[in-house]
């Protein structure tokens, strides 16, 4: 059972970024092990089965991030994270890409929760935009119920140029390179407490209709085939 991190967790978080050599990882590997690691694991085995509970059909799968980088991508960083995360996805390819994911990450500055892709493709973004095109009265029904509340924001990277959108009201998801529907906030003592656990149950089981919408549209037909 979750029970909160810990200000143990929140300094490992710190003594990794400064001391990011594996010499003190090595001396400290306890230390992740018990205060990050293991509550990390802890919380996200309560999430996923609160929200199979409340949605039996999802069939969402877990997975904790690890904390060692890849050593073909390193561009001059350390070899470890200073922030790990958790994905419930259901789909084999929990990184992103064609899928998107529930995902709650914690960092030495705060923490952050929501649905999206970590990198959409170009295709499946013009496949989204091709469904709004096609229909969008479903997206429009999830943003305004997201217009009705304060704790998730639409973010993304978006183009320069932007693109034409017959429907104004959802010209901020047209126009999007990949998206996230999330939430961020600075480290609290919230952190430390068993709250957290219900907080992303309550937070994912909003997003799940989003998750649900934005999951199929890699099954979507490929847009350059009829061209």
């Amino acid at each position: 059972m979750f029970q909160g991190f810990s200000q143990e967790t929140v300094d490992f978080m710190w003594g990794i970024r400064f001391n990011n050599e594996k010499s003190w990882f090595e001396a400290h590997k306890a230390d992740y092990q018990a205060c990050f690691l293991s509550p990390m694991k802890e919380l996200g085995a309560q999430v996923r089965d609160a929200l199979l509970e409340r949605f039996p059909k999802s069939q969402l799968n877990l997975k904790v991030s690890r904390i060692y980088r890849d050593a073909r991508r390193l561009f001059g960083r350390g070899p470890y994270k200073d922030h790990l995360w958790l994905s419930l996805f259901r789909f084999g390819n929990e990184s992103g890409g064609d899928h998107p994911v529930l995902w709650f990450e914690l960092a030495p500055e705060g923490w952050s929760y929501g649905m999206g892709f970590w990198c959409a493709k170009p295709v499946l973004m013009e496949k989204h935009r091709v469904r709004i095109d096609r229909d969008p009265k479903p997206l429009l029904k999830l943003q305004s119920k997201l217009s009705r509340q304060d704790e998730f924001t639409l973010d993304g990277p978006e183009y320069k140029r932007p693109k034409l959108c017959a429907e104004p009201k959802l010209s901020g998801w047209y126009n999007k390179k990949s998206l996230s529907v999330g939430h961020e906030e600075e480290l609290t003592e919230f952190i430390y407490g068993p709250g957290l656990a219900d907080r992303l149950v309550e937070g994912f089981a909003f997003l799940m209709p989003y998750y649900d919408y934005f999951s199929t549209l890699w099954t979507d037909p490929d847009p350059r085939e009829s061209t």
